[in-house]
């Protein structure tokens, strides 16, 4: 698998789980999950990025 196919891959993945953390997190009442998740969806936002740059420039 080339790396920029995996980054976004992975990327999908993180942003999948940070959205089920950040909806739990609202329904259990627990904000430490809730922002948690938050961040993880940005960091799997961020991944797909760098997985779209890397198919762009071909690395």
């Amino acid at each position: 698998m080339k790396p920029g196919t995996k980054d976004k891959g992975e990327g999908k993945l993180h942003e999948v789980k940070g959205k089920v953390k950040e909806v739990a997190g609202k329904l259990s009442d627990k904000p430490e999950l809730e922002a948690e998740g938050i961040g993880e969806k940005i960091a799997g936002k961020l991944q797909g990025k760098i997985g779209q740059a890397k198919k762009v420039v071909g690395k």
